[in-house]
Order: structure tokens, then sequence, then C-alpha cells
């Protein structure tokens, strides 16, 4: 042998070592601009990830979106759907002590007392009582049914810790940006031992960048994953990625402006459907290039509670320069008063996407005779963007993300009430009309001027398991970390 071919050898079983190596550890970016974004009270989207793969709660997320067991190994619906009987698996906290039903009874009830004040706070708010009924039997009761139930308790903020740890199904470190996760074997977690497993098992090295850091570290390949992607900076990628790198998740939820208050032009609820009737939405969202991305003139599903259609607004039905022509009569007779109109401050987000968003849109209110002026998010707004995915495809979903208190967004009292009626009342029918005349309400006061769906984007490279888009934009992580058999 020469000593050429000697070289080419020892080369090529070195580059195939590396190979295997790099396939042991996935490296992936997580899209998060905070100054210590994994910290036990932080709220963005590396906090999420990092709770999600080590606190889990009854129930999780699979790759597809769908419900699956986490630490409860089965559970079943009473018939009359007011309560969910869980049977906890034969596991073990980090210090050792068995997983039972008082103590997941403790730490599932801590995890709904910090959601006080919050909307996920109040979608939970049919839960009536958590009970251990014996060593792993845990019961969760409702004052009514809630078919989205086991959506909620499968998101982050609904994981269970003790002593300030979770079960898994991951372990690992986390300092600064960076960190660091393992799978957990499946003996560890209660599970019965699974042939094979540490062959499939891969660890993860997470990073929490901004998002033209985290595309150029994609493209450079020095992470297989990006992670957290929205509106706000899916223009960044539009940079020589690879064909099929750019997934999209095909999510329902809230994309459009929130009224921060009704003074002013805006005091009525004929003034501010005039702002909603001058927005063209499909020229909006043109400069993403999104496919199959769908206007949503009403912030509402469909149908309410009671399955009959949800009213919508008469001027839906009007084509846009119909709309306009009317939006823009509203203004001159508001001028015509004696009234003044000021600049609308909207706050969006920062970077290519917010840029994009208010060129349509000041293009869009200049229409109708008024000036916008772009501010950042946090400060005094007249309209804020707001982009959030919906775990349940209720209309009261939809209505608690307005309750007044939880967010800093004109709300209605009257809803609230309704609200509040509709989970005392009684029977179901009785209830179901409530939510319909709430959600009825909530389009007759033209409270949220709405786009359509959300955008929620990944960059994934060619050949990695483990990830799905899915209705919901959850990846889960453990998911990631296991090769397929």
């Amino acid at each position: 042998m020469t000593a050429r071919l000697f070289i080419l050898i020892c080369l090529t079983l070195l580059a195939s070592a590396c190979g295997a190596r790099d396939d042991d550890r996935v490296a992936i970016a997580i899209i998060d601009s905070g100054s210590d974004p994994f910290a036990a009270d932080a709220i963005g989207p590396a906090a999420m990830e990092w709770r999600a793969a080590t606190r889990e709660g009854l129930v999780a997320f699979d790759a597809y979106g769908r419900i699956v067991p986490a630490l409860a190994e089965r559970w079943i619906v009473t018939d009359d759907g007011a309560s969910y009987i869980f049977r906890l698996r034969d596991g073990a906290w980090p210090d050792g002590s068995r997983i039972d039903a008082q103590g997941a009874r403790r730490a599932l009830s801590a995890a709904i007392r910090a959601q006080r004040g919050t909307a996920l706070g109040a979608d939970l708010g049919r839960i009536s009582e958590v009970r251990a009924m014996a060593g792993r039997v845990l019961e969760i009761r409702l004052t009514h049914p809630t078919p989205d139930l086991l959506a909620l308790l499968a998101r982050p903020e609904l994981g269970l810790v003790r002593k300030g740890e979770g079960a898994g199904p991951m372990r690992g470190t986390a300092e600064g940006k960076r960190a660091e996760l393992s799978p957990l074997p499946p003996e560890a977690r209660g599970l019965p031992t699974e042939e094979g497993w540490n062959k499939q098992a891969r660890d993860l090295e997470l990073q929490a960048l901004p998002a033209k850091r985290a595309i150029e570290a994609f493209a450079d390949g020095k992470v297989r994953i990006v992670l957290g992607g929205t509106i706000a900076d899916i223009l960044l990628t539009d940079r020589g990625l690879s064909r099929g790198a750019l997934r999209i998740d095909d999510v329902e939820g809230l994309f459009g402006l929130a009224f921060t208050h009704r003074d002013g032009f805006m005091a009525s609820a004929e003034n501010r459907a005039a702002l909603a009737m001058a927005v063209d939405r499909d020229a909006l969202m043109e400069p993403f290039g999104i496919g199959n991305w769908q206007v949503r003139l009403g912030m509402l599903p469909g149908e309410g509670p009671s399955g009959r259609l949800l009213p919508v607004a008469e001027w839906r039905d009007l084509s846009l320069e119909q709309r306009r022509a009317l939006a823009a009569q509203r203004v001159a007779r508001w001028r015509a008063s004696g009234e003044r109109v000021a600049a609308l401050r909207i706050a969006l987000p920062r970077g290519e996407g917010g840029a994009a968003l208010f060129a349509a849109l000041s293009n869009d209110f200049s229409a109708i005779g008024l000036e916008s002026e772009r501010i950042a998010p946090g400060d005094d707004a007249d309209l804020v963007l707001v982009d959030r995915v919906a775990s349940a495809d209720s209309a009261e979903w939809y209505l608690n993300r307005f309750r007044c208190g939880i967010a800093r967004r004109l709300c209605i009292e009257e809803i609230d009430d309704l609200l509040a009626e509709a989970r005392s009342a009684d029977p179901r029918a009785v209830r179901s009309v409530l939510i319909d005349e709430a959600a009825a309400l909530v389009e007759a006061q033209q409270i949220f001027i709405s786009f359509g769906q959300p955008v929620r984007w990944s960059l994934v490279a060619a050949g990695l398991e483990g990830f799905q888009n899915n209705a919901f934009g959850v990846h889960p992580l453990m998911e990631i970390a296991m090769r397929a058999r």
C-alpha cells in the first residue's frame, strides 16, 4: 500500500467517524433575543422549548401535533364529559421519590394557579378540582365539558415539577444562551425497556439566537434546525437556502391588529370597522410569498358552540373598493364634525417583517384619509399586532384573549359578563347560546382587525428525522432527538 493510498483511507475513515459523531448530536437554533433565554422565569420561545422537554405534563404533543401519554400512561373521560381520570405511569421525580397522585395533584394545582390572570388561566377556568383518587390515579373535575382540555394540558406551562425539576423526558444543562439536552431512557421514566433505544437516541445542542444569526448558522451548516420563526423574520429566509428547508405550519389563531382604547375616532364600533374595511389583506401578505395562506376577515371560527354559524359584519360582503369608499365616508364625516384624527400609532415587530407590514398598512389607511406612524412594541399605541397560535378551535379560546384585565388592549365588559354567566349556566344548550351571544358582540364591536392565519416557520436540514409540520406549530425536542427505528 502506498503512503498516498494509506492517507486517503485514513481521511475517509476520519470523515466517517466525524459524521457519526455529528449524527449523534443535533444542533438546533431557537429564535429568541432574550438576555437570559433559558432562565427559570423566562417566557420566550427558548424557555418554552426547554420546559416542554424537561417538565412534561400529564400528556404531551407528538411530532404531528397529536396528544400522546406523558406522565399519564392512559386516561378516560366520563360520559358527561365533566371528569378526566388519569392513570400515572410508575415513574420517579429527579430526587428519586415516586410519582404518585398526591404529588401530581400538588404540582398540577400549582401550575394552574400560576396562570391566574392570563389568557391560558381563562382557558383553564372550567377546572373545578384536581383530586388524587388512589396511589397513581388522578382526576380533573370540570364545571362543564371541555373537549380541548388535553391540548391545554400538553402546553409547557402545565408541565409538572417537584422541587423545581421536572420528570423529563429529557435532562440537561443550560447557561446563558446555550443548553444541552439528552433523552432519558424509558426505564428511567417508568416505562418498559426498549431494545436498541440507545442507538436511536441523540443529544441536542440548543442555541438561542436572533433570527438573522439563526438563519446564517443554518445556511453555514452549523445548526440543522431553526425553530420559532414568525412573520417578523420570515423575509430573512430568502437568502439562498436549500429547496425544501423552509417549513411552514398550517396553524390557526389570531393574527391582526387589536385596538388599545376607544377614544376619539376609535370610540365607535362603526369607525373601528372603517379601519378593518381599509385593509387589503392579500396585498398585505404578498411580500412574504407564503403559499396557501388564508385570509380571515373575522377573528372567530365560523361556528359557535351551539353549532350555529356566528354572525359576521355586513361589510364582509362588499368588495375592497366598496369597503374603502364607505370607510373614507366615515373618516370624512368625523372630520366634518370638527374632530381631529391623529396619526394612527401602530406597534409592530422590529425588523423586515414589521417594516413590510407597516408599508402595506400605511397605504391601506392612507386610502381612507388616515396617516400612520410605526412604533416599537411596548410603546404607547393605538393598534398593536396580536400574533398567537390557537391551542383550541373553540370560540372561547379567541374570546379569552380579549378578556378585560388580561391584555393591554380594548375589551368589552359585557363579553366578560356573558362568559362568566355561561360558566355557571345549565343546561349545556344555555351555555352555548351565551357564548354565541358573546361572540356576536365581539363581531359587532369590532375590537380586532383580523388579517388571517398566523405564520409559523422553521428551517429543517434535508433527511433530519423527528420533525413534522402540524396544526399547532409544536415541534417536540424529544421527537427530534430520537431516530426512526
